[in-house]
């Protein structure tokens, strides 16, 4: 029978939204996204990056101004949080800070890996980093199966959010012969189905449950075709792949390994999405291409999901931005060696948060050649008027 642990709660969907909601402020609203990985000598190296950077950024303002006040404050808050509060085991940080603003503060500790340390001051929140980092390692489940046991596993943000096990009814060699063992196999046989049949139902019981989009099975082939044929067509329009992993393969292993699929799969999608939604624009259908003519269905609630480049500076910039956009500027420190582009950073931000407002899926396509005819952005849309 099937024994499942208690999903974890992941907040990320509110942290989100309430982020994407957030008024602009005339004080500074920090975003702060810190690799906490150790380096080559087994030393983290933050500290380093925020005394720099938030000295610069405190420069900016008027020592006696509530700007610098506030800010100061936030420099204080972050320090003390990341000194107390952050589990040694995750590998990155999100913090959201305005204390000038009803002392706000929002902290996301990730699993996952960034790649560079980057401090964000603005008028609002900057969460295009974040959507990222769900669209790179989105929501999926895992099933390790064989006659007689199963473990189903759902991923996200790199981490285990749900685990169940299924466990029949082990069956064993035996010596019996004619008759007898003909009829032993049967009752055999009849096992292991009605096993697998528990398996399809809890598998398809948590994908619906916690909305999962992909299942990537892996084990014999037998066992798999087995297994496909007690899948409900619910669940097969969700198989991405199947693998052959040992059974015993520790939680690292099976993310690694699904990871791979789920990248490659999503890499062929991308390509599709793009050329679905130029089909559709070029046709004058439910498509549209380009910064300014995306940004203008945003406004008008009609992008049904967005597409976006995998690096702002992919991202043509655009000559103003609508009339209730974040103001500007926005500053940007980073200990990452590449061009910051603070007009396309921006940019890029607008968009992804007025897809959130709008509940408009955002798809980021990593492959920049895809999307480089085309600024870098584009759409489908909802209706057109």
């Amino acid at each position: 029978m099937a024994k499942t642990s208690p999903a974890l709660d992941t907040l990320l969907g509110n942290h989100l939204e309430r982020l994407s909601a957030y008024e602009p402020q005339d004080l500074p609203v920090v975003s702060l996204y810190l690799n906490l990985t150790p380096d080559q000598h087994g030393r983290e190296r933050h500290d380093v990056f925020l005394r720099k950077a938030f000295a610069e950024r405190l420069k900016v303002f008027d020592a006696h101004s509530a700007e610098h006040a506030s800010l100061e404050r936030d420099t204080e808050r972050i320090t003390e949080y990341l000194a107390s509060q952050v589990d040694p085991s995750r590998n990155a940080v999100a913090i959201f800070a305005c204390s000038g603003a009803g002392e706000f503060f929002e902290a996301i500790q990730l699993d996952v890996p960034i790649e560079d340390h980057w401090l964000f001051i603005a008028a609002v929140p900057h969460i295009y980093p974040l959507v990222r980092l769900v669209d790179q390692f989105p929501r999926y489940a895992s099933v390790l199966v064989d006659t007689h046991r199963a473990r189903i596993l759902v991923f996200g943000l790199g981490a285990v959010e749900r685990r169940a096990e299924v466990v029949g009814v082990k069956t064993r060699r035996t010596s019996m012969g004619g008759w007898s063992q003909a009829r032993y196999q049967r009752r055999a046989d009849h096992m292991h189905q009605q096993h697998l049949k528990e398996v399809a139902d809890a598998l398809e019981t948590i994908v619906r449950r916690d909305n999962v989009q992909h299942v990537i099975v892996a084990g014999d082939d037998v066992v798999v075709a087995l297994l496909r044929d007690e899948m409900p067509k619910f669940l097969t329009d969700r198989l991405l792949d199947v693998l052959k992993l040992d059974r015993t393969a520790g939680d690292d292993a099976i993310i690694e390994a699904t990871l791979d699929v789920l990248r490659a799969k999503d890499a062929e999608t991308d390509a599709e999405r793009v050329r679905d939604v130029v089909d559709a624009w070029q046709s004058g259908g439910l498509g549209v291409v380009g910064p300014e003519a995306t940004l203008r269905a945003l406004e008008l609630g009609q992008v049904d999901e967005l597409l976006i480049a995998g690096d702002p500076q992919a991202i043509k910039p655009v000559q103003t931005l609508p009339q209730d956009a974040a103001p500007e500027p926005l500053a940007v420190e980073t200990s990452s060696s590449r061009e910051s582009a603070p007009r396309q950073i921006q940019l890029s931000d607008e968009l992804v948060t007025r897809a959130q407002q709008t509940a408009a899926p955002v798809r980021i396509i990593e492959n920049r050649d895809l999307l480089k005819p085309y600024g870098g952005v584009a759409a489908s849309l909802r209706f057109r008027i």
